[in-house]
């Protein structure tokens, strides 16, 4: 079955297993949403970290579909097609 890879941050990584990279099968029509949700099914503090209590993409969770911004794109309704890569980048502030 055709996939999209998902590159996950090693902030995030402890939060799936250890993986950097998780593949997923790209269903016909599959969202950004969809993909997070087949991961937080998987492993929900993930989908925590990433998501808030309403399910939009936290303020410092980026996410890329093959190098664009999904939220200069569609936000999580983006369609992702097989063979394309999601990029996870979670911001680091410290001071």
């Amino acid at each position: 079955m055709p996939e999209v890879t998902v590159l996950v941050p090693s902030l995030l990584r402890p939060l799936v297993g250890g993986s950097a990279e998780l593949r997923l099968a790209a269903e016909s029509g599959a969202t950004v949403a969809q993909l997070l949700d087949a991961i937080g099914g998987e492993f929900p503090v993930f989908n925590r970290r990433v998501r808030d209590e309403t399910g939009a993409l936290r303020r410092y969770v980026n996410i890329y579909l093959n190098g664009d911004d999904v939220r200069r794109l569609e936000g999580l309704k983006t369609p992702v097609a097989a063979g394309q890569e999601l990029m996870i980048i979670q911001s680091v502030a410290g001071g």
